[in-house]
């Protein structure tokens, strides 16, 4: 399986890329712990079928000091004991609102509730926004056949601005 199309060998696509690393820095700089960010990316890429986000992720996050065991329990949160209640509480997030076509009613009020006892308004604007951007990330990353394994951690911190 090939690639499809570069989106950084297009004008118009390297536009889009820019923009999408520019939001992705807003997030990153806010008070949502960086740890909390890449889980979340990791399991939606997870459940999406994302190679490409999922090496971005993985590495990013053993970048930044995340433990093997740790990210090889993404898929199995539920059933792992390495994770706080907050970052549960993020994972269910990021599995609810990427599975929206799967539950008519999207995120449910008690995962809500878990959200907002752990997390601040502005953390949780990242939150929404992390889970709203990285579910658009998969799927240019499907929709155009970006494989896993050749990702290098900081290598869009010279696409945005």
């Amino acid at each position: 399986m090939e690639p499809r199309f570069n989106l950084l060998t297009n004008e118009l696509g390297t536009k889009i890329s820019k923009r999408f690393a520019n939001f992705s820095q807003v997030i990153a700089q806010s008070t949502l712990p960086k740890s909390t960010q890449e889980l979340v990316s990791l399991r939606a890429s997870q459940i999406n079928g994302c190679g490409w986000c999922i090496d971005m992720h993985t590495k990013e996050a053993a970048a930044a000091g995340e433990t093997p065991v740790r990210l090889n329990l993404v898929a199995a949160w539920r059933e792992s004991t390495v994770f706080t209640d907050a970052e549960r509480a993020a994972l269910a997030l990021a599995e609810e609102g990427t599975r929206l076509a799967d539950a008519h009613h999207g995120v449910s009020d008690e995962t809500w509730a878990r959200v907002r006892g752990h997390y601040d308004d502005d953390q949780i604007a990242a939150l929404v926004s992390l889970v709203a951007l990285i579910n658009a990330a998969n799927r240019l990353g499907v929709i155009l056949r970006q494989q896993g394994g050749s990702y290098e951690p900081g290598i869009f911190a010279s696409i945005s601005s």
